[in-house]
């Protein structure tokens, strides 16, 4: 882990692992582009869980790759600007790799769930809180059969809301869902 030079923010994990998930992205063409499918199941992901945005989200050494986007609107912008949820309500499918909360997922190998993330101070102060007003996150990482972390699916709103262990539950199932469908994609079975 990192600190800011003001020594009270945690930043951003340390990433090992990051040079691996970009081999087997290569491998299984993954994390360059929109892909329909991915669309279409963060679309179901918002759908379960009633959240406004939802990303099936692959990370490699600098940024995060929104392959799978579902907003309200409907509307995606091609670069990365944080304001534009807040200012337009469009959501970029890139982002950098120090914004948000999949890389901590990424590193934790790990669900989270952030029912508020003022209420974290470990969190509170990660860009995404300013600057597009993330107030609530669940994430959960994509295993794949190797071992490697590809990335995450997450949901996140910009109101609190009490994921709980349902919400857990259901994010958890719908990782392992989404692996399964990435790894039929790479034996030929879709």
């Amino acid at each position: 882990m990192t600190y800011d030079p003001t020594g009270h923010l945690l930043l951003t994990p340390v990433d090992q692992e990051a040079p691996a998930r970009v081999r087997r992205l290569r491998e299984l063409g993954l994390g360059e582009r929109p892909d329909p499918a991915f669309d279409a199941f963060a679309d179901r992901l918002a759908e379960v869980t009633g959240a406004p945005y939802s990303m099936v989200n692959f990370i490699d050494e600098n940024r995060q790759f929104f392959a799978g986007l579902h907003t309200p609107t409907g509307t995606h912008s091609g670069t990365h600007s944080g304001a534009d949820l807040a200012a337009h309500g469009t959501v970029s499918r890139y982002m950098a790799r120090d914004h948000g909360y999949c890389p901590h997922v990424v590193v934790r190998r790990k669900a989270l769930v952030l029912e508020d993330v003022c209420d974290y101070p470990r969190f509170a102060g990660n860009p995404v809180v300013d600057e597009i007003g993330i107030r609530s996150y669940l994430g959960a990482p994509l295993i794949d059969r190797t071992g490697t972390t590809l990335g995450t699916i997450c949901v996140v709103d910009t109101e609190p809301r009490p994921w709980g262990r349902a919400g857990l539950e259901t994010i958890k199932s719908l990782a392992a869902e989404l692996v399964e469908q990435i790894h039929r994609r790479e034996d030929g079975r879709i």
